[in-house]
């Protein structure tokens, strides 16, 4: 890992916080992720489960947390099996987490090796009423290829078919949604991170350069600010490519003229920063490009004031299309007649989401329809989009949200059309 240890409390009050959640008698079991083959005797690069590192901040694979308070034999009341280390580990890929090493890491004192898990665990499963198991419940995830805890879910059912197992991912969404302080922490130093590779590409884009060049001078800040590397794969449109939402093959260069769309985020300790900001590749937006960026940057202040806890993202979302609809009208790109006759107009220009969840999931387990619980962190993120202009625009910010209080974790980045212009022309 190139981050900092992370303080082992916030990982023992998020344990304990599913503990206290667990019905009577039950116990959660999580796996940690595959390591992903890619080709050949070669993997993908490790990332941890996302809801096993939350609860253990262990960061390596062959990964199993057990907890079960109720359970009558104490050593077992919350145990982790890692993958025991040896000689050829350490000198292949370096070794692994040793029992102690476990505890300083993640507070948790029953440590024992992965192989010995089912012989281990027989025993301790019969004396529970039920059985927690956490599947990918993601509302927009969906895979025909299987993964680790679908997998162990299967053999827990095998092994012990009268049991009643239940779903920990509502649960764990659930206490997910709101940070604690050492998350915001970490949080802030992903944003940190994507912050000076903001501004390392202002002070390089300009025409004739090549997107992915971009790209190369964002990932040197990166890596160098003990970042793993991007949250998610980066967008670095160009012209009309910035109308393709997903658009990452980042191999166009930039032309005098164009706006160039961003949007990307380091991680840092498992944790995300999400970025977009829109950049004229000449330094200077042209009057049409500044109107539609102010349009799209007076959204997300409208956004901004009526994004609380309480409120639900779908009612929250249909306030914000439809206070783009107003902009989408101010830009002559609609009529007012044509808006009443169809309130959904804003689709036609602003296809996504306002606002997503954001944390150790770029996109974070949420309950979507639930009201947004204090604590939360959330981009802000509307746009415009005008293929037949060549002119895309999104700006997106990571707040908090606390109590009567909307904290901009952002707010010290560039983001008026003289910010941006000031920032490229220092």
């Amino acid at each position: 890992m190139k981050y900092h240890q992370l303080p082992r409390g916030l990982f023992e009050k998020n344990r304990q916080k599913l503990a206290d959640s667990l019905p009577k008698g039950g116990m959660a079991i999580i796996h940690s992720n595959w390591e992903t083959p890619r080709n050949g005797d070669a993997f993908f690069a490790f990332r941890q489960q996302s809801d096993l590192f939350y609860l253990t901040g262990i960061d390596q694979e062959d990964t199993i947390y057990v907890s079960f308070p109720d359970c009558p034999n104490p050593m077992f009341k919350e145990c982790v099996f890692v993958k025991e280390t040896n000689a050829q580990i350490a000198v292949w890929d370096g070794a692994r987490l040793n029992p102690q090493q476990v505890y300083e890491r993640s507070g948790i004192s029953s440590v024992f090796w992965y192989h010995e898990f089912w012989q281990t665990i027989h025993s301790v499963i019969l004396m529970a009423e039920s059985i927690g198991v956490n599947l990918n419940e993601n509302d927009r995830f969906t895979t025909n290829v299987p993964y680790s805890n679908i997998h162990f879910t299967k053999q827990l059912k095998d092994r012990y078919p009268v049991h009643n197992m239940f779903r920990l991912a509502p649960t764990l969404a659930r206490l997910r949604m709101s940070k604690e302080e050492e998350e915001i922490e970490l949080l802030k130093e992903a944003i940190s991170i994507t912050r000076k590779g903001l501004y390392r590409a202002l002070q390089f884009i300009k025409p004739g350069v090549m997107e992915y060049e971009v790209e190369a001078e964002i990932i040197h800040e990166f890596i160098k600010n003990r970042s793993k590397g991007f949250a998610f794969d980066p967008i670095m449109a160009s012209g009309e490519s910035a109308c393709v939402l997903h658009y990452i093959e980042n191999n166009k260069p930039l032309k005098d003229g164009d706006l160039m769309l961003l949007d990307f985020g380091a991680e840092y300790a498992n944790y995300n920063g999400d970025l977009t900001r829109c950049i004229p590749v000449n330094g200077k937006f042209s009057k049409r490009q500044k109107e539609v960026y102010d349009a799209v940057l007076d959204v997300q202040r409208y956004a901004k004031s009526i994004l609380k806890p309480g409120v639900t993202l779908p009612d929250y979302h249909g306030k914000v299309c439809a206070y783009t609809n107003e902009k989408l009208v101010e830009l002559g790109l609609f009529t007012q007649q044509e808006i009443k006759d169809n309130p959904k107009s804003y689709l036609k220009y602003f296809m996504h989401g306002t606002s997503h969840h954001l944390g150790l999931d770029v996109h974070d387990v949420m309950h979507r329809f639930e009201p947004i619980p204090d604590g939360s962190v959330l981009t802000i993120e509307p746009g415009i989009y005008i293929p037949e202009e060549g002119i895309g625009v999104r700006i997106e910010n990571d707040v908090v949200l606390q109590g009567d209080k909307i904290i901009d974790l952002m707010e010290d980045f560039p983001i008026k059309t003289e910010e941006i212009e000031d920032a490229m022309n220092p």
